[in-house]
């Protein structure tokens, strides 16, 4: 759906949020029968930040591809999943996700100032989503956290975390600061990429107000992204004592090939974000256009060894559908059974088949 007209429109000023602005901006043409299919079902979210990286002249360009809708997520196929994780399945009260002993997803808001059109959580987020917790719900959500000792961590997710307004998300981090078995709070965000302009010192003050160590793992995945404004927007952060580590997502058409991906995580590592996980795109519906096969996605990673330093050595991993939990794609966990079919054992020890047969 990504077409071009022929002569460019101005780059918009504000986000781009409905199908007439698309069109406006020169981002998808008018004429295109499958917008409305699309722009119904999934959000639609490009900051002013993102629509400036956007090159109209390139059908193919990473940045467009990762935010303009496409005629593509009409296609649904088989083994893809409305919850493709299985955040649902371990969620005990509304807004937390706990799948692992010692650590929670508290999901405070389902709004993000850009929307991914490979989203694990698309049918959760956006307008249609699921929605801010009400105060009843996040007290529900506190009270889970206080009695459960074996939570050490708090991984403040979403949706995007820093859309909450300081004065909200310090609340947060002072209710945390209360629970003293929780040690580390972390954010998963896009914002210092996509609205750089937002990470400012009521925010920083807001993120470190709990007392707790504070990590940011932020979400990128074309070195484009990391512009000038992104990286002074992590040197805040940075500077502010807190942790920043990386989470990409290895995509076709945006960043499947070894130099792509090796100047990725090199411009996090210039920009003192440590690469962490790069993860195998999940089975979420109408995404099959950014997917390919594990054996594809272990030799790209293969490609990076001996190719750029080990600071930059993401982690290749896959989250197990149905809410099993990440396993690292390459250890002895991931089996081969078949072309492009895999047995792939949890943390628990209990094996699971991917791609799912049901």
């Amino acid at each position: 759906m990504s077409g071009q007209h022929d002569q460019l429109k101005p780059i918009s000023a504000r986000p781009i949020r409905t199908p007439e602005e698309l069109v406006e901006t020169g981002l998808v043409r008018a004429e295109d029968p499958s917008m409305g299919a699309v722009t119904g079902r999934y959000a639609i979210g490009i900051s002013p930040a993102i629509a400036a990286l956007i090159d109209r002249n390139d059908p193919k360009d990473p940045i467009a591809r990762q935010f303009v809708p496409d005629a593509a997520e009409l296609n649904v196929v088989p083994e893809e999943r409305e919850d493709p994780i299985g955040d649902l399945a371990h969620s005990p009260v509304e807004g937390i996700v706990h799948r692992y002993p010692d650590r929670v997803l508290l999901k405070a808001v389902h709004v993000c100032p850009v929307y991914c059109r490979f989203c694990f959580r698309r049918e959760m987020v956006g307008p249609q989503g699921l929605g801010t917790l009400s105060p009843e719900a996040m007290d529900e959500a506190f009270a889970y956290i206080a009695n459960h000792t074996e939570i050490w961590e708090v991984i403040l997710t979403g949706g995007e975390p820093l859309m909450l307004s300081p004065r909200r998300l310090g609340e947060i981090m002072q209710r945390l600061d209360a629970i003293d078995h929780v040690k580390i709070v972390r954010f998963h965000t896009r914002v210092p990429v996509v609205e750089p302009e937002r990470v400012n010192e009521a925010l920083i003050s807001a993120m470190r107000a709990s007392g707790k160590t504070a990590y940011i793992a932020l979400h990128a995945n074309h070195p484009r992204e990391l512009t000038p404004a992104a990286r002074e927007a992590c040197a805040r952060l940075v500077d502010s004592g807190i942790v920043m580590i990386s989470q990409s997502v290895l995509l076709k058409g945006v960043n499947d090939d070894p130099d792509t991906l090796a100047a990725l995580m090199r411009s996090f590592v210039e920009a003192r974000v440590k690469p962490y996980y790069l993860h195998h795109p999940d089975l979420a519906h109408g995404t099959s256009h950014f997917r390919f096969s594990i054996e594809e996605g272990l030799a790209l990673v293969a490609g990076l060894r001996g190719r750029i330093s080990g600071l930059c050595q993401p982690t290749y991993i896959l989250d197990i559908p149905g809410g099993h939990g990440k396993v690292v794609i390459g250890s002895d966990a991931v089996q081969q059974e078949d072309a492009g079919c895999y047995t792939v054992r949890d943390f628990k020890g209990s094996g699971h088949a991917y791609p799912p047969s049901d």
